[in-house]
């Protein structure tokens, strides 16, 4: 799904860079909400893992193959708006260092990958647990079904973007059809993927899954034929960050292990946008990347012969730089955010009104 340079015409592509500038304004507020001591670290460890399993492409049909978007993953994982910088940061390390997906327009595919997906994931994941019993069950049925919907609603936006500002004179409706067509089957890997990994942290963690807050019925006791609420568990110990710095460093050593061997076993077939372009014409206006020149370009060492070295240690790098990249803005955020109410709190006595002390003013 990643938009090369030269598909969409100039003035469509300042346009979806304004949308996805203004989508990452937004972000960047809304993230602070969602962010704590707990979800910070997370949240660019999910970068680094969305950007790992993208280089995981599975076969789909017809000599074509997808891979990941993360979207529904990261709304899911860490809330909505900090998946919107998830995907973004992710976005921009591939365009970049590995020459994946073009430089002008890095808001088409911000705006299509990391806020299309994420809006229309996370609606779809809210409105499901409301209507399903309570559990972790139910939080992994409606991840499953919230990443299958995105990424075919990723197709349609790609679709309308091209058909306002695509270079070449192609049928739309032959696009559309092709679009969605193999992105549905896309979004059934996206699924599988999403679902499996929730359910994981879920499983062992779910006060770090955005999504699974508050979901957990409340203890009901039978006392004199009725049911009533049970008291309050007393706070759990303190012991939860020795495990959420065991999270945080199984979850690493994951994303290196894909990105650094497994990728080396992915489907070498175009993805479903690469394939359809091709079929039907739409590359025919491609440019080259600005930064194919990159030492990572192609998600391979420059000068590094051994193909099973060069992707493996292209992968690491990417691992490594995203996570890093990506935990520097979430723990920013963090801090803006604690600053923030300390400044409020400091502010608060200060705004309440003079009073005068009490007692006559001829007391001595």
């Amino acid at each position: 799904m990643h938009v090369p340079d030269g598909f969409i015409n100039a003035p469509v592509s300042a346009a979806a860079g304004v949308v996805a500038a203004g989508a990452v304004a937004v972000s960047l507020r809304g993230a602070r909400r969602e962010l704590d001591e707990r979800t910070a670290p997370l949240a660019g460890l999910v970068a680094a893992f969305i950007f790992a399993v993208q280089m995981l492409n599975f076969p789909v049909a017809a000599g074509t193959s997808g891979h990941l978007l993360g979207g529904a993953l990261a709304a899911i994982l860490v809330g909505p708006y900090t998946g919107v910088l998830c995907v973004s940061v992710v976005l921009l390390m591939q365009g970049v260092l590995f020459a994946d997906g073009g430089l002008t327009a890095l808001g088409v595919n911000i705006t299509d990958m990391a806020l299309t997906t994420t809006v229309v994931s996370y609606l779809l994941f809210r409105g499901l647990v409301k209507v399903l019993p309570r559990g972790r069950r139910s939080v992994t049925v409606a991840s499953f079904v919230a990443a299958l919907v995105s990424v075919p609603a990723a197709a349609v936006v790609f679709t309308l973007v091209y058909a306002i500002g695509g270079t070449t004179d192609v049928s739309i409706g032959k696009v559309a059809t092709a679009m969605i067509g193999v992105h549905v089957l896309i979004g059934i890997g996206e699924a599988v993927i999403t679902a499996l990994t929730v359910g994981a942290v879920v499983a062992v963690r779910p006060d770090l899954v955005h999504g699974a807050r508050g979901l957990t019925a409340p203890l009901k006791l039978r006392v004199g034929g009725e049911l009533v609420d049970a008291p309050a568990a007393a706070p759990a110990a303190p012991a939860a960050a020795r495990s959420h710095r065991r999270i945080w460093i199984a979850g690493l050593i994951t994303s290196l292990v894909l990105a650094g061997f497994v990728s080396f076993y992915a489907s070498a077939n175009p993805d479903g946008l690469e394939k359809v372009a091709h079929d039907k014409g739409i590359d025919r206006r491609t440019e080259e990347h600005a930064s194919a020149d990159s030492p990572l370009a192609d998600y391979g060492v420059k000068d590094i012969t051994d193909a099973r070295l060069s992707g493996g240690l292209a992968g690491v790098i990417g691992v490594g730089v995203t996570v890093v990249a990506g935990s520097a803005v979430f723990w920013a955020l963090r801090r803006r955010r604690t600053a923030d109410a300390a400044s409020t709190a400091t502010a608060a006595p200060d705004s309440a009104p003079d009073r005068a002390p009490a007692g006559r003013s001829g007391d001595l």
